[in-house]
């Protein structure tokens, strides 16, 4: 096919007919190998009189047939943008109503760092003064800081992600998707004009508080349409919002559990007629020194590995078991140790009901890496703990030392700058240590005043305190890793902890869920709770709630009438 002729003068544009024949395909091709779904237009279409042929196919040799005559005029009656309509008729059959809008407040970026891309497929709006707010808190190396320096890194990228910022249109909003976030279908739309609100008298206009209130205020007139909802840690702030008729909500996202009853317990509970239903198709064994049952039944789904079971019934013997294999349809239950009996105290630590005897079997196994412990006050945690730890290490020598760190988060004021070194800083905190050590280095009587403190000057030598702030990039080699205090610990700080751990190292986590100190932490967002449910079932970790305190009958009787 020849070439058109080239332009004579610099600018000229060139004959449209040139391009129509270029873009003809060739006659032999397109009569001998016609696609089957241009038949359709081509009936529908009737042939272009005959003085139009030569117009269209003028720089050609030879005439083209009524059909490719058709097949190149077909182009030009079509309308130009037929093909984006499905396309968005599918977006808007998809979508059954426009998307929430959430307005973010200042904390829940603080709290969650990737908060923005939590919300599914609903928008993101930040108002200026969230932003400022977000300025004043970036300098520090506290956990806030951390936070408030990732969430800007994020809007940043996010802002990058745009390319040239002076064809931003911000009432578009920027996709949420773009860094990389799958999850989130929704955009990011920022508040980039004055915004004239009108709250109650009452109000401080210069509040942070109340600026964001505002814009909430605005957002629902300027879009009726549209569910405008605030979103804030701060209780306060959502009690204002309701009390203003302003729809608000907590951020639930980092909530592992709704209620904190769901918790799992690590014990269940076997029905009275677990011999009758189970016992026909049992298989039963003994191996160094335990009995091992394989059951099947309805029973089966809803354990979990190293749970613990247990059958008290009155004139028959009791069963404690704790599920170590499930295969199928099929489990495997292995009888427990009895750490009731002083024969087999530990450290001189006896277990005085079935949930510390529970405790006691998971702390002195050497394939349980990760050990979670919760109760209320007076429980025997920490004794229990450091009862297994020091027999595992002066007895055993399974492991080389013990470590030992807790949040310091205090229940009053602060009593403000402590000297010393690490270990000397943290001794404060480290109160409950010493007093159970006191307990442990009591029962040592035979060996007389000499014997006791050479006893105590040993054990402590075997144990290094640490700080929580020191944590990152360490490694744990064959240590025992006792976090105390636990409930206190973020999600994020509780991973930190958790992937220091080397090879022979067992990590355990001590904690009373009904007493957090922490700022914006519940029961249900947790670092406790959240190493709980998603350790559940692990062949190598273990959790058990303590139901009954040991301490005495005064705290006992505290902790239920308090």
């Amino acid at each position: 096919m020849p070439l058109p002729k080239p332009p004579a003068k610099r600018g000229t544009i060139l004959d449209p007919s040139a391009f129509d024949a270029q873009a003809a395909p060739k006659p032999a091709r397109r009569t001998l190998k016609a696609p089957a779904d241009e038949s359709s237009p081509l009936e529908l279409q009737p042939p272009p009189p005959p003085a139009a042929a030569p117009q269209v196919v003028k720089p050609l040799p030879a005439p083209i047939p009524a059909r490719v005559v058709a097949t190149v005029a077909a182009p030009v009656a079509r309308p130009p943008v037929a093909r984006p309509a499905p396309k968005a008729a599918r977006v808007r059959s998809a979508r059954t109503g426009p998307a929430k809008l959430f307005v973010l407040d200042t904390n829940v970026l603080m709290h969650d760092p990737m908060s923005l891309f939590r919300f599914e497929e609903h928008d993101i709006y930040l108002p200026m003064i969230t932003l400022e707010e977000l300025d004043g808190h970036k300098k520090g190396m506290s956990e806030v800081s951390r936070n408030v320096r990732q969430v800007s890194r994020e809007l940043d990228a996010l802002a990058a992600s745009q390319g040239d910022s002076a064809k931003f249109d911000p009432a578009v909003g920027i996709p949420l998707a773009r860094t990389g976030h799958r999850d989130a279908g929704g955009k990011l739309f920022f508040q980039t004009t004055f915004v004239d609100f009108k709250l109650p008298d009452g109000l401080p206009q210069g509040k942070a508080d109340n600026q964001i209130l505002g814009v909430v205020q605005a957002l629902r007139t300027q879009q009726p349409e549209r569910e405008i909802v605030l979103v804030s840690k701060d209780i306060n702030m959502r009690i204002k919002a309701r009390a203003l008729g302003l729809p608000a909500e907590d951020y639930t996202n980092d909530k592992t559990l709704e209620d904190g009853d769901l918790l799992y317990t690590g014990v269940m509970a076997l029905p009275a007629d677990f011999w009758e239903r189970h016992g026909k198709t049992m298989e039963s064994w003994q191996q160094a020194g335990s009995t091992f049952y394989r059951i099947s039944g309805p029973l089966v789904p809803s354990l979990m590995i190293n749970q613990f079971v247990y059958l008290e019934s009155p004139g028959n013997a009791p069963l404690y078991a704790r599920v170590t294999e499930i295969t199928g349809k099929s489990a495997v239950l292995k009888t427990l140790r009895d750490y009731t009996h002083a024969k087999q105290a530990v450290w001189g630590v006896v277990a005085r009901n079935r949930e510390q005897n529970f405790a006691l079997n998971l702390l002195m196994d050497p394939d349980c890496d990760f050990i979670t412990l919760t109760g209320t006050a007076g429980t025997g945690k920490t004794l229990m703990t450091l009862a297994a730890a020091l027999s595992q290490v002066l007895d055993e020598r399974r492991y080389t030392e013990i470590i030992v760190t807790r949040v310091t988060v205090p229940v009053g004021e602060d009593i403000g700058f402590l000297p010393g070194n690490e270990e000397e800083k943290m001794s404060p905190w480290m109160g409950a240590l010493d007093d159970n050590l006191e307990v442990l280095a009591r029962g040592e009587t035979g060996a007389g005043e000499w014997g006791r403190a050479a006893t105590n000057d040993l054990v402590r030598s075997k144990i290094k305190i640490k700080s929580l702030n020191f944590m990152r990039g360490r490694t744990f080699l064959n240590k025992i890793v006792i976090i105390d205090e636990a409930q206190n610990l973020t999600p994020k700080q509780m991973k930190t902890l958790i992937t220091r751990a080397g090879p022979g190292t067992k990590i355990i986590c001590l904690g009373n869920l009904a007493q957090i100190d922490t700022p914006y932490l519940t029961e249900g967002s947790s670092g406790l709770t959240f190493a709980v449910d998603r350790f559940k079932g692990w062949p190598h970790g273990g959790h058990i709630t303590l139901a009954r305190g040991e301490r005495s009958r005064l705290a006992d009787f505290a902790s239920e009438v308090l």
